[in-house]
């Protein structure tokens, strides 16, 4: 009888030493899949971010942060960072009570005022003007003196008509 029970727990241990070797065979065959599927997963993503990396260095490409020749313009005003000066500048003509004076439109649905801005370079800027509902696009041509006061004129705007 000792015997018989010895061979059954031997059969049983066997049984389960199989059962956990295919079943480890299989999970190592998975993690091996999933191993490959996430490396070329992560493969991609890193093409895409370069992808976006080179996009954005496309787009600061006209930025005055990054065009030293226009900053050297301004080295003697001892400003640190005369893209948020200038933004800043412009900005305030925002506060006037109505429309900004630099968007030639009366508002429609409220008063013009600008959103956004992007300094191109030491003499221009394109900005984004809204009232709410209507939008256009103005280019800017400013002078930073050496008071630091900043002067603006329209160079060109425009109105995009709205899509019903």
């Amino acid at each position: 009888m000792k015997s018989k029970i010895y061979l059954y727990l031997f059969l049983f241990t066997a049984l389960i030493c199989l059962y956990l070797l295919v079943s480890g065979n299989k999970m190592q065959n998975q993690l091996g899949e999933r191993k490959v599927k996430l490396e070329e997963k992560v493969e991609q993503l890193q093409d895409s971010l370069q992808q976006v990396q080179m996009r954005f260095m496309d787009m600061q490409y006209f930025a005055l942060e990054n065009n030293d020749d226009a900053l050297a313009y301004y080295d003697h005003l001892n400003l640190e960072n005369p893209t948020r000066y200038i933004e800043d500048k412009l900005l305030e003509t925002n506060e006037r009570k109505g429309n900004n004076p630099l968007v030639p439109y009366e508002g429609m649905e409220g008063d013009f005022k600008i959103n956004k801005i992007k300094v191109l370079n030491h003499r221009w800027i394109v900005a984004d003007f809204s009232d709410g509902k209507y939008w256009g696009d103005l280019i800017i041509r400013y002078e930073l003196k050496d008071d630091l006061g900043v002067d603006f004129e329209l160079v060109d705007h425009l109105l995009y008509t709205r899509s019903q």
